[in-house]
């Protein structure tokens, strides 16, 4: 190498480059270039000769051509000395965590020689630096220390590292791909530390086990007088006292946790709920103990289910992946964050089984509904505890339902701006068949009584509309009159003597005597004709036929159609009518906005025209 450090610099500089191409690392670490690196790195005291030199090193060392482990403690030890130094030259710092995590990944034997040169506690001040590209190095070289490192005191530096951790996703605002893949990797391996419980059964003959059974239902129902009872009498409360819990085998609730998982996660979670949170625990039992035989909501087999279910959302038990980077903030805000979520849960469950009305059959509805609300809550990226618990606990049924539903919507690309024009586009013709279908219902006609204040039977009269839709004809007929003949009925009005139409109480019959008609209020209606003076007055049977004939008559008058059976008819021939028309376009995406269309051609010279030729 040339002795001028200029010369010697630019060289570097140029190798740092062209080492990314795997023939040129193949010839030049044939001709043992890399142990040349090595050497300068050794010897060397210039920052920028030796961040071009660990760039270079890096580059080559990246394609996999040569192992790690043959690397002097010297060379590591330099390498580590970067890293421990207080922060000078960034650019050196970075290659130097990047080299260094390299070596860990390698092998056990490098991994024991770089925990021994490098603290933990300063690669967690690294952690603290504004340099984004520091900190997520540090972060690598952090994990790939802390994932061979033994459980205990990975526990107890992951929870400092989520409290710093929690300052850098708070204050960066977003977090890089690369950061957000270690924060994932850091939640995966520390939440995997429940996965032992987790794949533990009850064992029924552990005393200990045993006693936090026993003690979540002292906590329950406390029962003094316990000891006092003879052996049988005492085993006969106990087991009706596990049923009030919940349990489905009541005599001997251990074999409710037998099933992994959640095995004995799901007593941890329940006994750290009784005893963290002792009123909510009493309350969720003696509310639902108190409640009738099927509305109670089983506290043991909710827990059971429950816990479950978070193990299922928060991936307990899955290693973590190579790619992935969906963590929740939640986690670095929460020391216990699982036995945490499991207390807001299980009380949102309580809640739910209220608004539910639920019964014991209902029991994975609820689950399904809960699993909803928790999953759609922790998609929000909630920062902290209490941020989770009001939203999810805002979240009611009857929300979730309206999300359901509008997704469905979207899923059926109802609610596309096409087929919203579509909709439009339909709507006149439809309308047209409900008024048609109206008219016609009307020259069917209805029995209609007449109330009277007295007690006698009520009359009956009947009216339908012409054939010509021209006259309304009407008449007073026997019970058993079965559609009488248009003849028979004595009176009748023109159509366009009619001035309007009045409903509800703004009907004469409805103001005079307030007693009886209050029952009938929403079934009565008038048609006011001549000047206003006489009026014909109605008492629909049913609501179908209120808004039958208040449609048909307001048709007549050439008004708008009002009723409610109305809008729902036209939703469904219109839901009806959209979906035969997509048919042809199943799995099909319909386009936001309609194709540009080109512009016309300069000339038509292309058409031909036969019909000279051909006649």
């Amino acid at each position: 190498c040339c002795s001028d450090a200029g010369v010697r610099c630019d060289s570097l500089k140029e190798l740092a480059s062209v080492s990314t191409d795997v023939t040129f690392a193949q010839e030049f670490i044939s001709r043992d270039g890399h142990l040349l690196l090595v050497k300068i790195v050794e010897d060397s005291k210039d920052n920028v000769i030796m961040t071009h030199t660990l760039t270079g090193f890096m580059e080559l060392m990246d394609h996999g051509i040569v192992s790690w482990e043959n690397l002097s403690s010297v060379f590591i030890k330099k390498i580590a000395s970067f890293v421990n130094a207080k922060p000078t030259d960034a650019s050196i710092q970075q290659v130097s965590l990047d080299i260094l995590e390299s070596m860990v990944l390698s092998s056990h034997s490098l991994f024991l020689q770089v925990k021994q040169e490098v603290t933990m506690e300063r690669l967690i001040a690294h952690l603290q630096v504004t340099n984004q590209q520091i900190q997520t190095k540090a972060m690598a070289l952090l994990m790939a220390l802390l994932q061979t490192e033994k459980p205990a005191l990975y526990l107890a530096y992951s929870q400092k590292l989520c409290i710093l951790l929690q300052n850098i996703i708070h204050s960066s605002g977003s977090v890089q791909d690369e950061m957000a893949h270690y924060l994932y990797v850091l939640q995966s391996v520390t939440l995997n530390h429940l996965e032992p419980r987790m794949r533990t059964p009850l064992d029924c003959y552990s005393q200990e086990q045993r006693d936090i059974l026993h003690n979540l239902r002292q906590a329950a129902f406390e029962t003094e007088s316990e000891n006092s009872l003879s052996h049988e009498r005492r085993r006969s409360l106990c087991a009706k006292e596990f049923k009030k819990l919940g349990f489905s085998n009541n005599s001997n609730p251990g074999q409710d946790l037998v099933r992994t998982p959640p095995g004995l996660l799901a007593l941890d979670t329940m006994y750290y709920f009784s005893a963290r949170y002792p009123d909510a625990y009493s309350r969720f039992v003696l509310e639902n103990s108190s409640r009738e035989d099927k509305h109670e909501c089983p506290f043991a087999r909710s827990s059971i289910q429950l816990t479950l279910i978070l193990c299922e959302i928060l991936r307990i038990g899955e290693p973590p992946s190579e790619t992935g980077s969906d963590y929740h903030p939640i986690f670095f805000s929460q020391d216990r964050l699982m036995d945490e979520l499991f207390c807001v849960c299980i009380q949102l469950l309580n809640k739910t089984w209220k608004e539910m009305r639920a019964t014991q059959e209902d029991f994975d509805k609820v689950m399904q509904v809960v699993r909803e609300q928790i999953t759609r809550t922790l998609s929000s990226k909630p920062t902290s505890l209490e941020l989770f618990k009001n939203k999810v606990n805002a979240l009611n049924y009857s929300e979730i339902l309206k999300l359901r539903q509008t997704e469905r919507l979207h899923q059926e690309e109802t609610l596309a701006p096409p087929v919203l024009e579509l909709k439009e586009r339909l709507k006149p013709e439809l309308l047209e068949l409900i008024r048609q279908q109206r008219l016609n219902r009307l020259c069917q006609g209805t029995m209609f009584r007449k109330i009277s204040s007295r007690r006698r039977q009520d009359k009956l009269w009947y009216c339908r509309l012409s054939p010509n839709h021209k006259m309304l004809h009407y008449g007073d007929v026997e019970e058993d009159t079965e559609n009488p003949p248009i003849e028979t009925l004595q009176e009748k009005i023109p159509v366009a003597d009619i001035k309007g139409l009045l409903t509800g109480k703004d009907c004469p019959h409805m103001k005079e005597n307030k007693g009886k008609q209050n029952k009938v209020l929403d079934l009565a209606f008038s048609i006011m004709y001549d000047v206003e003076e006489y009026s014909l007055n109605f008492i629909a049977p049913s609501r179908t036929d209120f808004c039958l004939w208040t449609d048909g008559l307001s048709v007549l008058l050439g008004r708008e159609m009002s009723s409610e059976s109305m809008r729902s008819e036209l939703e469904i021939l219109l839901s009806m009518e959209i979906k035969l028309r997509l048919l042809d376009l199943e799995n099909v995406p319909i386009p936001e906005c309609a194709p540009v269309v080109p512009k016309p051609p300069s000339n038509y010279n292309f058409c031909y025209d036969f019909s000279q030729t051909e006649q």
